[in-house]
């Protein structure tokens, strides 16, 4: 795996982050709304947005003084393609493992 990658899941491992990452598929927001839900300081919930940026999940922009933040949608994609190469490994093995006891089930009835 990849530097990347591993910053990607070691920062979707915190449920905070991952509500945070859920309120911005939303739309971008300011650090306020961002802490609002969460009974953190704001500087708690800067640190985990600090992991999100390093991870790359999440991206700062600019509207006058504010810095709202955004989803970066094209970071997601790599974590999740990832596991969908995972599953579909699992997924096959299922289907050989459901094959050879089909046919161990079929010899049984001989």
């Amino acid at each position: 795996m990849d530097e990347s990658l591993d910053l990607a899941f070691a920062a979707l491992a915190d449920p905070t982050r991952r509500a945070i990452l859920q309120h911005l598929s939303r739309g971008e927001a300011s650090v306020a709304a961002l802490a609002e839900p969460f009974s953190l300081s704001q500087p708690a919930i800067s640190k985990h947005l600090r992991v999100l940026e390093r991870a790359g999940l999440i991206e700062t922009g600019r509207a006058g003084q504010s810095r709202p933040r955004r989803l970066k949608r094209e970071a997601i994609a790599e974590p999740v393609k990832w596991l969908e190469r995972l599953g579909g490994d699992w997924d096959a093995r299922f289907d050989r493992l459901d094959t050879y006891l089909s046919t161990l089930n079929e010899q049984d009835k001989r």
